[in-house]
C-alpha cells in the first residue's frame, strides 16, 4: 500500500460501494459499453494526485454490475502527441470483436478539443491510438467543442459533440460515419440559449458531455452538462422530445438531478435493452469551484466518485424516470430497521442505528421529517422534510458536517403527491435520493462524528405525521485491484 493509499484508508468519507480507484482524482465516466460479456466503465483519472490534471482513462469492468474489477489504466497522454494535454472525455462502442474508444484530445496549443480514437482487441486492457485526429477542427461558429458520444443507428454511426456557439447558445453538434473512421459534419442537432431551471440554475452557454437516449416508443432525450464560461461546471440537464428530419424537436429543459453534486452523466445500452447511466459525483469540500485545488482533498489523497448505475425510462409526462439499477438489490445485507407510525416535533421517534453504507426505503406524509444523526450529541445531521404546505421535499445539509470546510445548502425536489416515497442510497459521504416518480437528488456530506449513525423521525409544521421506513446495510463484494 502506498503512502497516499494509506491516508485514504483512514478517511471515513471514502465510499464502500460507489466506483472509484483506491486513491487520487477521478471525474467523468467515459466509454460505457457492454463488450465480450462484461460491462466496461472507463473514467477520467489522474493516477498521480488528487487534483484535476494529467487526464488518463481508468477502467473498471463487471459481469453483473455488482462484482467490479479495477483494470490497469486504459489510455494515457502521449508526450508530444495530439493528446499530450490529456485524454479527455468521450465514449466507446463494441463492433466486430473490438472496442473503439472516442475521446477529446487536449493540447495546450488549442482552444478546442478535437476528436480522436483508439482501438482495443483485448477487452480494453490495451489500446492502439489512431495516430491522427479523427475530427481535427471544430465547426465554424463554435467557441467550445469537446466530448464525443457515438452510437449505432441502423446501418450508420452517429456522433454528438458538446459545444458552445458564438451567438451564446449551448449546442450538441452531429457527425455521421459508415465505418467509424471517416466522419461527415451534419450540423446542429440541438441548440438553445441559457434557459432558467429550478433553484436559480440555467442551461448555460456551453454543453459538455452531450448524450442521446432514444426509446422504443419514439420518444427520446438529449442529456448535457451545463457549462458556464466563467464558473465552469454547473448542473445536468435534459431536453425531452423526438427526432424529426435529422433534428431533435425538444420541449422545455429539465434538471436531470436536483442536487448540487452530480455531473457528466453517460449512457450505456445493456444487452437486455435497458438504458443505464452513470455520472461523476464531485467533492463539496473547500475548493473554490469544481476542479479547483482543495487543501482538504490534497490532505486525504482522493477526490470524486462515480454514481451508482441508474436505469432510465420514458415517463408519462415526457420526462425521464430514473431508478437504481435493479442489480443493486443484491448489495442489501442485514436489515437494521423496519418501522412505521406517527411522529411529532415534541415526541421524535428514535428508529435506531444504521450503517454508513445503507439502503433506505421511506414513506413520508406531509410534515414528516427524517433526520440522519451523525454525532452522538445530535448537533450534526442531515434532514429530509416533506413540506406540509408546498408538498416539496427539502434536503438540508447545513448541519451535516461540523467541519467548517464542508459545503452546506438546502435543495428541493418537486411535490410527489400526498405521500412521498423515497429510496435513499447512503455511502459514507454521499446520498443518492430517488423519488417514487423517478426524480433524483444527489449530494455530498462529510460527517465528523466517530460514533454510530442513527435515524430519527419527527414532524415539521404539523401536529404529527405518518411514516414508514426500512433500512438495510449496503455490502460491496471484494474488488480485485489492478
Amino acid at each position: 500500500m502506498t503512502e497516499t493509499q494509506a491516508a485514504v484508508s483512514l478517511d471515513t468519507h471514502f465510499p464502500a460501494v460507489h466506483l472509484r480507484p483506491p486513491a487520487h482524482w477521478i471525474n467523468d465516466p467515459n466509454g460505457l459499453v457492454f463488450h465480450d460479456g462484461h460491462y466496461h466503465v472507463f473514467f477520467q483519472y489522474n493516477p498521480h494526485s488528487a487534483r484535476h490534471a494529467a487526464m488518463h482513462w481508468g477502467h473498471f469492468r463487471s459481469p453483473d454490475l455488482i462484482h467490479w474489477e479495477l483494470l490497469p489504466v486504459a489510455l494515457a497522454p502521449t508526450p508530444g502527441g495530439d493528446d499530450e494535454g490529456g485524454v479527455w472525455s468521450g465514449n466507446a462502442v463494441s463492433h466486430d470483436g473490438r472496442l473503439t474508444a472516442f475521446y477529446s484530445a487536449r493540447h495546450p496549443g488549442r482552444w478546442h478539443q478535437p476528436v480522436t480514437s483508439a482501438v482495443s482487441y483485448d477487452g480494453g486492457t490495451t489500446f492502439t491510438k489512431r495516430g491522427r485526429l479523427l475530427i481535427p477542427d471544430a465547426p465554424e461558429g463554435t467557441t467550445m467543442f469537446r466530448d464525443p458520444y457515438v452510437w449505432r443507428d441502423g446501418d450508420r454511426w452517429r456522433m454528438l459533440v458538446g459545444a458552445a456557439l458564438a451567438d451564446g447558445r449551448g449546442a450538441a453538434v452531429e457527425y455521421t460515419s459508415d465505418d467509424l473512421d471517416a466522419w461527415s459534419y451534419r450540423g446542429v442537432f440541438l441548440a438553445g440559449p441559457p434557459q432558467p431551471l429550478p433553484d436559480g440554475r440555467n442551461t448555460e452557454e456551453g454543453w459538455e458531455c452531450a448524450q442521446y437516449v432514444a426509446f422504443a416508443d419514439g420518444t427520446g432525450a438529449v442529456l448535457a452538462s451545463a457549462w458556464d464560461p466563467e464558473e465552469g461546471a454547473s448542473c445536468t440537464v435534459y431536453w425531452p422530445g423526438c427526432e424529426e428530419d435529422g433534428e431533435f424537436r425538444a420541449t422545455a429543459p429539465r434538471l436531470l438531478d436536483h442536487g448540487p453534486d452530480f455531473y457528466a452523466p453517460a449512457l450505456l445500452r445493456a444487452p437486455d435493452g435497458r438504458w443505464l447511466m452513470w455520472a461523476w459525483i464531485w467533492e463539496a469540500r473547500d475548493e473554490e469551484r469544481v476542479g479547483a485545488p482543495s487543501t482538504w482533498t490534497d490532505e486525504v489523497g482522493w477526490a470524486g466518485m462515480l454514481s451508482l448505475p441508474r436505469e432510465l425510462e420514458p415517463g408519462p409526462d415526457g420526462g425521464l424516470i430514473q431508478r437504481p439499477a435493479r442489480e443493486l438489490l443484491a448489495l442489501r445485507g442485514e436489515r437494521r430497521i423496519a418501522a412505521s407510525g406517527q411522529a411529532s416535533a415534541e415526541q421524535p421517534v428514535d428508529l435506531g442505528e444504521v450503517s454508513r453504507a445503507t439502503d433506505l426505503t421511506v414513506s413520508l406524509e406531509p410534515g414528516a421529517r427524517l433526520r440522519l444523526l451523525t454525532s452522538s450529541d445530535g448537533s450534526e445531521y442531515l434532514d429530509i422534510v416533506h413540506q406540509l404546505v408546498s408538498g416539496r421535499l427539502v434536503v438540508d445539509r447545513d448541519h451535516a458536517s461540523l467541519d467548517s470546510r464542508a459545503k452546506g445548502g438546502r435543495w428541493h425536489l418537486p411535490p410527489e403527491g400526498h405521500t412521498a416515497t423515497l429510496r435513499i442510497l447512503l455511502d459514507h459521504s454521499v446520498a443518492e435520493i430517488f423519488t417514487g416518480s423517478g426524480r433524483t437528488l444527489t449530494l455530498r456530506l462529510y460527517p465528523t462524528g466517530d460514533g454510530p449513525w442513527r435515524l430519527q423521525m419527527s414532524s415539521a409544521g404539523a401536529a404529527s405525521a405518518a411514516y414508514a421506513i426500512a433500512a438495510w446495510d449496503l455490502t460491496a463484494p471484494d474488488r480485485p485491484a489492478a
